[in-house]
């Protein structure tokens, strides 16, 4: 690593990474930190701890955003934000999410044991639920705040047990004071694992995010009949898990359609009332689909919800889609990648530029702040799941490209 005398912690940043990790530790070595659960209020308690320990301010938004702050040489100058989440899947990983976070925490205590007053104020972020594994709705904090979706509506969304957003947020004491919504800022920054196997396969130690793909998301419940698994005949059946099934091949066979970069997934697929001697009545469960290309969601939009319906009616049942939202492909700010570029060029790392295949914090904030996201390899490009991996090196090349990043565009001249 070349091109600067200002260097992260690699090791300081694995000790937290790794003490992170444990707050909501899993037998397989993942993490289950459920958004706004008694275990997110411990590791949200954490790193309020961390961030109070370096003398940065933290102030909580009304969905639970945490933004920690370490003021610059000239106050008027607006804020350069970075960060992540720390939220976890129900059997996720150590690095989805709280690489991006504790990663910004390494670059702020790096200034201070630097002595480094950069002339724009600086803030880390932890978004709320950008998972959406509890609530069932994704990017929840970023899209609040960005005005995507009502702070009303997110507190009115429950999880499987009843429970709302708004209840949730009062038990564990993260319902802040201050307004979610935007408020004006230079730039954001986002380190996160690539998720995917690209980086890895090439041998390349950096990712240089110039943007994310298109998504659309739908809800879907099919009403059928129930009945007795061992009277009722072919011809008198309205199974609705059959017509799920076919649902099920119908988003598949439309990804492959689609190539290599065709993506379509049913994630969640529940049976409310299940009983091995019952035909099933009421099926309800996801659908998403993604591609780099906003014409291809658009067709998909378009003809899925009729296909779906055909399907499901010749089974005798009914389907009832919601489509959630669509998000269209979001290019990230230029001169904000490239400072990403000129980072991993400076510092002698291999890279490439790449689009992001998941949807993360960024793709939101983007609609209202210059943004740009650096990628680490992660082994075998797994993710949202307990055996996720990265090797110390590559958090810590991240990190370092992160610093470089923040640090450039919060000295850039006013």
């Amino acid at each position: 690593m070349s091109g600067t005398n200002q260097r992260i912690d690699g090791k300081r940043l694995w000790d937290s990474l790794m003490a992170m990790a444990e707050i909501g530790a899993t037998p397989k070595g993942g993490v289950k930190r459920l958004t706004l659960s008694d275990v997110d209020k411990k590791g949200r308690d954490t790193f309020k701890g961390w961030c109070e320990a370096l003398g940065l301010t933290v102030r909580v938004d009304a969905i639970g955003n945490m933004f920690a702050r370490r003021e610059g040489r000239d106050p008027k100058r607006l804020p350069v934000l970075m960060g992540s989440h720390l939220d976890s899947q129900p059997t996720g990983g150590k690095f989805d999410g709280a690489l991006g976070v504790i990663a910004g925490l390494e670059v702020m205590r790096t200034l201070n044991d630097l002595n480094i007053v950069t002339e724009a104020p600086i803030e880390l972020v932890n978004w709320t639920d950008e998972e959406g594994s509890r609530f069932g709705h994704s990017l929840m904090g970023s899209g609040v705040w960005a005005g995507v979706y009502t702070l009303e509506k997110a507190y009115g969304l429950k999880d499987v047990d009843g429970v709302s957003v708004s209840e949730a947020l009062e038990s564990i004491g993260y319902k802040g004071e201050h307004p979610a919504r935007p408020f004006p800022a230079d730039a954001y920054f986002e380190l996160h694992i690539e998720q995917g196997p690209i980086l890895e396969r090439e041998g390349r130690q950096v990712g240089i995010v110039t943007g994310a793909q298109a998504q659309v998301w739908y809800d879907a419940v099919i009403t059928g009949r129930e009945s007795h698994a061992g009277t009722t005949p072919p011809s008198m059946r309205r199974d609705a898990l059959v017509a799920a099934a076919r649902v099920v091949t119908l988003v598949d066979e439309l990804m492959r359609a689609r190539g290599e970069d065709g993506r379509g997934t049913v994630g969640f697929l529940q049976i409310p009332q299940p009983s091995r001697n019952v035909v099933p009545g009421e099926v309800r469960f996801s659908v998403e689909f993604r591609h780099p290309e906003d014409a291809e969601i658009r067709t998909l939009a378009a003809t899925f919800p009729e296909q779906a319906r055909k399907l499901v009616e010749a089974t005798g049942c009914r389907l009832d889609l919601t489509e959630l939202f669509v998000i269209p492909a979001q290019p990230f700010d230029p001169a904000c990648v490239d400072l990403v570029r000129q980072a991993a060029q400076r510092l002698g790392f291999s890279a490439r530029e790449i689009i992001s295949g998941a949807g993360h914090d960024a793709v939101y904030v983007a609609r209202s702040v210059p943004t740009a996201m650096i990628f680490t390899p992660c082994k075998d490009g797994l993710s949202h799941n307990e055996a996720e991996s990265i090797l110390p090196e590559e958090a810590e090349a991240g990190c370092q490209v992160l610093f470089e990043a923040v640090v450039a565009r919060a000295n850039r001249p006013a």
